[in-house]
């Protein structure tokens, strides 16, 4: 798209429980093109009060990115645009046209897609999975369990794997990083549960790669070894910056 100032730049946000944050991206690279700048998420997170929000970081760049398109990650199922689930946010933003809500906000196209997708998106394009052939699954260990397929570097969207059913319950409550803190859980105890939880999509899906993301990635090395999988399992490569470099990747491929 066409515009003023550095138009090769497209904005990124991911909205996060804790906190929200953006960054221009360069798109060749992808690389964060400026600092990021975060702001803590509103308490409650409503689609208004987050709305505010975003419009004050893409303000913040409005100068570096011309025209461009924004891209939003956000931690809900996006089916054609419109929220379809809450599990880890208000539930004020089911069946919201997310997409129209943004535009509207901050008057530009917006493409608005699930932060484990932008994940994923970022890893198959600029990290780990790059020229990974076959089928990749990324996760997200965070307050729940993010997933992302990809198959040959294409997406398939809102896979949702942390609400699998394991062991009669949704797999993110005893697996994702929050249990670990809720349940004062040692590396290598949760790496039982992690165990549990990757052979299990291993039995279902033989993927060829795992990729782990999320905050808890930068300290991989302490539980990813202790972990017996014939599926490679590697750390993703963005860590937290995945979120805003998938968004705003695939902001500019909507657009084009």
């Amino acid at each position: 798209m066409s515009g003023q100032g550095n138009t090769d730049k497209v904005l990124g946000i991911d909205i996060g429980g804790s906190g929200i944050k953006g960054a221009p991206v360069d798109l060749d690279t992808g690389e964060l093109a400026a600092d990021r700048v975060r702001i803590d998420t509103p308490r409650p997170a409503t689609p208004a009060a987050v709305g505010d929000v975003v419009e004050q970081i893409a303000e913040t760049f409005s100068g570096q990115i011309g025209d461009n398109p924004i891209g939003i990650a956000i931690p809900v199922v996006v089916q054609n645009g419109v929220a379809r689930s809450a599990a880890n946010v208000d539930p004020a933003w089911v069946d919201v046209d997310v997409d129209a809500l943004f535009t509207d906000r901050l008057g530009r196209p917006v493409h608005v897609v699930n932060d484990a997708d932008a994940a994923g998106v970022a890893e198959a394009k600029y990290g780990v999975a790059r020229n990974v052939g076959g089928l990749v699954i990324l996760t997200t260990l965070g307050t729940g369990i993010g997933s992302a397929l990809l198959l040959d570097g294409t997406l398939i969207p809102n896979s949702e794997l942390g609400h699998l059913e394991l062991d009669g319950r949704d797999a993110e409550t005893f697996a994702a990083q929050s249990a670990k803190v809720r349940d004062d859980l040692s590396y290598r105890e949760w790496a039982e549960r992690l165990q549990r939880y990757y052979s299990y999509l291993e039995g279902l899906f033989w993927p060829d790669l795992f990729v782990v993301g999320g905050g808890i990635s930068k300290k991989a090395d302490a539980f990813l070894p202790l972990l017996d999988l014939r599926t490679p399992i590697v750390a993703a490569k963005l860590r937290n910056s995945a979120g805003i470099v998938g968004a705003a990747s695939l902001a500019q491929e909507f657009a084009s």
